[in-house]
């Protein structure tokens, strides 16, 4: 198990814009591997390669019914808007906030085997990939927080 460091709020690689993956080598296997190793270890439900230091488009989410992987996506439709409430691995666990995320999103991206993958989420799972998509341009859910939430330390 290769746990990495979780870059915080405050932290410049959180705020670039990550590159393409051109190819999936064992490089980008490992990052996979180890991402999904550092978000489990931290009680985390999705993490995106800045979050780890690295500028690469990869995103890795597990909601409880299995992990998938991520390499290259995008947001290719998107229906509804709901509010929802988020937080972040790379914010204070005691600061949570009320935002608007689409109710239903289709993703386009590479799997680890460099298959193309659509993939649909709806409520929360659709929330998720916006907002570690979000992360890949450099943006945090902080940048989008309508009203903060109390959280209990």
């Amino acid at each position: 198990m290769a746990v990495r460091t979780i870059r915080l709020v405050g932290d410049v690689v959180l705020r670039e814009i990550c590159e393409e993956v051109k190819e999936i080598d064992d490089e980008i296997l490992t990052l996979i591997k180890d991402m999904a190793d550092t978000m489990h270890d931290a009680g985390g439900i999705g993490i995106a390669a800045p979050q780890v230091g690295e500028i690469k488009r990869v995103v890795v989410i597990d909601m409880g019914e299995g992990v998938i992987n991520l390499i290259n996506p995008e947001v290719t439709e998107a229906e509804g808007s709901h509010e929802v409430v988020e937080g972040c691995l790379s914010v204070s666990r005691t600061k949570q906030g009320k935002l608007l995320r689409p109710v239903k999103v289709k993703v386009k991206a590479l799997n680890e085997k460099g298959e193309e993958c659509i993939i649909t989420g709806e409520n929360r799972l659709a929330s998720l990939f916006c907002h570690e998509i979000d992360h890949l341009d450099g943006i945090l859910f902080i940048d989008k927080v309508l009203e903060y939430i109390e959280c209990e330390k």
